[in-house]
């Protein structure tokens, strides 16, 4: 029975970066995967490496498209369209599919050799020993970017470069866009329509500032924020961003009652700062700065205090507007 081994090309066409494109913008974002199994990039014979990868189309696509040149057998993992890293942690780019896959594509009567060659950023989720141990292949960790890969495959040594995470602010810049489109787009319409009701106008304002600090300007200056945990960074964004709101409240004149002064400011603080605080939180999962329990710790000590802040900052607001 012949193998079913599906051809693929390094160059990537136009249509596969209006997909990408998609994708960043979080447009389907369930369906951003490819079909599990094996492909031939080039022309590879049985002596050729054997890449594995996740069935997330950006991870797939950012492998290929860094092997011009190169013939490699590309074995795609099903982890459900998500991206190596996470899906090492949630277990999906795991052992087990590792060797189910090795089974169902029957890799063994391809190529000679018994080396695969894995994301470093993947080893969480499988353990190379028990891959050995049931399908004789041997588990071997390239560098942490695809772009690395054309060397270590000459070299077969990965530089301490190759082997470092880099979290640039090109890096973090990416995440923005579907952040915007999935959490600040609703905010903002939400915020938008009631202030054409004239239901609490300065929400809209509050709105536009808390999402600007927690969706945009937090990924971009998050090495530079003070402390630790991502909601506080994010509650100190916030309360920078308030501030022009804030002094527009106490600046608003001597006619203005003292009392809706303070109880404006407090609103714009306690909503801006929150909010902020919140999406910051969202980027938890996007970073290489943070573990598993330590999201867990951060969401059950601070998730409470967003509540509990936001509701007194929409007391404040609707107690303006009541009054």
């Amino acid at each position: 029975m012949p193998i079913a081994v599906q051809p693929v090309s390094s160059a990537l066409t136009w249509a596969d970066h209006w997909y990408h494109i998609r994708a960043r913008l979080g447009f389907r974002r369930a369906h951003h995967r490819v079909e599990p199994g094996l492909y031939a990039l080039g022309n590879p014979d049985p002596d050729s490496p054997v890449l594995v990868s996740a069935n997330y189309t950006l991870s797939y696509d950012a492998l290929r498209s860094a092997l011009l040149g190169v013939n490699a057998w590309i074995l795609v993992l099903d982890t459900h369209g998500v991206n190596v890293w996470c899906a090492a942690g949630k277990g999906t780019f795991g052992t087990e599919e590792l060797v189910q896959r090795i089974q169902a594509t029957d890799l063994g009567r391809l190529v000679r050799h018994r080396l695969l060659i894995l994301p470093q950023l993947g080893a969480p989720g499988v353990s190379a020993h028990e891959v050995k141990q049931r399908s004789g292949f041997r588990v071997e960790y390239g560098p942490v970017r695809a772009a690395d890969l054309p060397e270590y495959l000459k070299t077969r040594q990965a530089t301490p470069q190759m082997r470092r995470v880099r979290f640039s602010i090109g890096d973090r810049a990416v995440l923005i866009p579907v952040e915007a489109v999935h959490i600040a787009l609703p905010v903002l319409l939400i915020t938008a329509a009631l202030r054409v009701t004239g239901v609490v106008h300065h929400f809209y304002n509050q709105a536009v500032a808390a999402v600007l600090a927690g969706a945009v300007l937090f990924p971009l200056l998050l090495p530079w924020i003070p402390t630790r945990d991502f909601s506080t960074k994010g509650y100190l964004l916030g309360a920078l961003l308030a501030l022009p709101l804030i002094l527009r409240e106490v600046l608003a004149g001597p006619q203005a009652v003292w009392w809706r002064q303070a109880a404006g400011a407090l609103s714009s603080l306690l909503i801006v700062s929150t909010v902020s605080a919140f999406l910051s939180l969202n980027f938890t999962g996007s970073t290489v700065f943070t573990s598993r329990s330590g999201v867990r710790r951060e969401i059950f000590r601070y998730v409470p205090a967003m509540a509990g802040s936001l509701g007194a900052g929409i007391g404040f607001s609707l107690l303006l507007w009541l009054l």
